[in-house]
């Protein structure tokens, strides 16, 4: 346990522990103690230090916001924008980047960074990439409260821009309208 403890004061890790057993185990031998991970598990345990890290599924889909369906199916890809979060580990915590891209050009158009998961800094860089590129026919976007938000959904509705989120299914009644352009997905339920 002391040994853990050093290690832990040791490591770049000490005001945010980001190291957990399997790190810890790894570390400690290089340091020439003979452990294995079980072991470094128990004592963490019993230590009460655990990694800290980003749980899984962040960018979960609100229930009360809408989904909109893929509009790409059988068009060729052509002014259509996204845009998705990351997280970035930092020393104290994380902070979060969102960028909005160009699919044609792989073109970062906008980002924004936060050390929050609020929407508005989404919004930000959103409005951002209309104001220096002008307007895409399809944006596509996470199921992340984020990007289903009211003011982030909104933006783009306000410019008649098609709204994709991912993992959608497209409506039967929204495919293509036989000129090979998407349907309105404010027409679509």
């Amino acid at each position: 346990m002391r040994k853990i403890d050093e290690q832990y004061l040791k490591t770049p890790f000490v005001k945010t522990p980001f190291a957990g057993y399997r790190m810890m185990s790894d570390l400690l031998r290089r340091a020439g103690q003979a452990v294995n991970e079980k072991r470094v598990r128990r004592l963490m345990r019993l230590m009460g230090l655990v990694a800290i890290y980003p749980e899984p599924d962040l960018s979960k889909a609100s229930k009360a916001h809408k989904k909109y369906p893929y509009l790409l199916r059988n068009m060729v890809i052509s002014q259509v924008w996204s845009s998705d979060i990351t997280y970035i580990p930092m020393k104290n915590g994380f902070l979060y980047l969102v960028a909005v891209m160009d699919w044609y050009s792989r073109y970062v158009l906008s980002w924004e960074l936060s050390n929050s998961m609020e929407s508005s800094f989404c919004v930000k860089a959103l409005q951002t990439a209309l104001k220096r590129f002008g307007m895409p026919h399809i944006f596509n976007t996470g199921q992340g409260v984020q990007f289903t938000s009211d003011a982030f959904v909104d933006t783009l509705l306000d410019q008649d821009i098609l709204v994709w989120t991912a993992k959608a299914e497209l409506p039967t009644t929204c495919l293509l309208n036989g000129s090979g352009v998407a349907s309105n997905t404010k027409m679509c339920t």
